[in-house]
């Protein structure tokens, strides 16, 4: 049994690394999935096993703020915003600090991914309008959502997991993030106009852009129209759930679940396509993920592997450390199994903020270390722009290293304080 646990493990933790497995035709979901069937399977786990490993709490509240994205998407108020936003009058570098601002704000409430999807092709149709170099928005666009989301628990899929987990508080947790997000997107934006060095604009700028880019804008323009009563009733959820995290003792996860249903019982909306921007795919690789790390740790080897590590020097409950392995783990095998792996390890008064902090601004490093910077790079793409590794890496590697400086040095300082208490 506990050869096919740690080969099965290692088969999964690898898939993570390479976003599959060699040959077969699978992505991380289906190789997590494949994972916890095989561990059911032979027996390893038990069928009652598995589904005592899933923690339905994230579950919930992952699908619930799935459910309120969607219904914000499908009123178009995501592209209403970037509408407003692209109309206002100011100089390009100002313009960039608003939408960073505007989009870190809606990352930590609403899905990032689901931010980065709605507000991409609308933003690059209003750059051509402009006239505008499109990279420095687009990059801002990215980074801004990775380092918003962190501000708060239910700003991503981590932190979400974390939050439940960990039993952290709504405003204790802001408390603790909202300083180091905030100064994060500041030098998110100082970094991006220093490397754009004046260039805002296209040398093409006053000339029309090709006729299929422009058909693709108008046709973007033509599907963002917003309809205020859908808008208005998602944010109004939106607001009672925030409200009730922040002055209530109601579970975060039953009262999105019940806001989720309000949403859905619509006249106008059919359910169909609000499910069908749910992102089943991603509950499935948190299923998979939990059935397979609840075996390791059921088993015994994590807790023998954490003694052999702490035998070296290597005691990844503490502060340090445990950033540094999130720092890591995050851009090996993507934050959600970086955080799944090192929950066991989080017992440090500040482990939430630490695993949630790092494991998020980690995501800007890399092109692929954030599905926003795919989504992003993809709308590009589909628009005749490319946005490889290496551009993104101009911005995307200082970006990590700065907003990592800064989450750092407000964690040593606020574990300063405690130890001073």
């Amino acid at each position: 049994m506990t050869a096919t646990l740690l080969t099965v493990f290692f088969l999964v933790y690898l898939g993570m690394i390479l976003g599959g497995l060699p040959f077969l035709q699978l992505d991380r979901t289906g190789v997590a999935l494949l994972g916890a069937i095989a561990l059911v399977g032979t027996g390893v786990v038990s069928p009652e096993g598995a589904v005592a490993a899933l923690h339905l709490p994230t579950l919930m509240l992952l699908f619930a703020f799935m459910v309120l994205s969607a219904q914000l998407r499908l009123g178009g108020f995501y592209a209403w915003v970037t509408r407003r936003l692209a109309a206002w009058p100011l100089r390009p570098a100002l313009l960039l600090g608003a939408l960073v601002g505007v989009v870190g704000a809606l990352s930590a409430v609403f899905s990032n991914d689901v931010v980065c999807l709605a507000v991409a092709p609308v933003l690059i149709a209003a750059c051509h309008r402009r006239g505008l170099a499109l990279m420095p928005y687009l990059l801002g666009l990215a980074c801004a959502a990775n380092v918003g989301s962190a501000a708060t628990i239910i700003g991503n899929p981590q932190n979400m997991l974390i939050g439940a987990r960990l039993g952290l508080s709504f405003s204790g947790y802001l408390g603790e993030a909202l300083a180091p997000v905030a100064l994060s997107l500041l030098a998110t934006w100082a970094i991006i106009v220093a490397l754009t060095r004046g260039r805002w604009h296209e040398a093409r700028a006053v000339d029309p852009s090709p006729a299929p880019l422009a058909a693709q804008d108008r046709r973007d323009e033509a599907e963002a129209g917003l309809d205020r009563w859908q808008a208005a009733k998602g944010l109004t959820v939106a607001l009672a759930l925030l409200g009730i995290f922040l002055f209530t003792a109601w579970p975060r996860e039953l009262a999105a679940l019940v806001g989720a249903g309000l949403l859905l019982t619509s006249r106008q909306l059919h359910s169909r396509r609000m499910l069908g921007l749910v992102d089943w795919e991603l509950l499935v690789l948190f299923i998979g993920l939990f059935v397979v790390n609840h075996a390791l740790e059921a088993s015994g080897l994590l807790a023998t592997g954490l003694d052999a590590l702490a035998a070296v020097g290597l005691h990844l409950e503490q502060p340090g450390t445990l950033f540094a392995a999130a720092v890591v783990l995050s851009n090996l095998v993507s934050n959600v199994p970086a955080v799944m792996l090192l929950l066991p390890v989080a017992t440090d008064p500040l482990a939430g903020p630490i695993l949630a902090l790092a494991s998020t601004l980690a995501g800007n490093l890399l092109l692929v270390g954030s599905i926003a910077n795919l989504i992003v790079a993809d709308a590009a793409e589909r628009r005749g722009l490319r946005l490889d590794w290496r551009t993104h890496a101009r911005v995307g590697v200082p970006v990590t290293l700065a907003t990592l400086a800064i989450a750092a040095t407000w964690l040593l300082w606020r574990a300063s304080l405690g130890a001073a208490a």
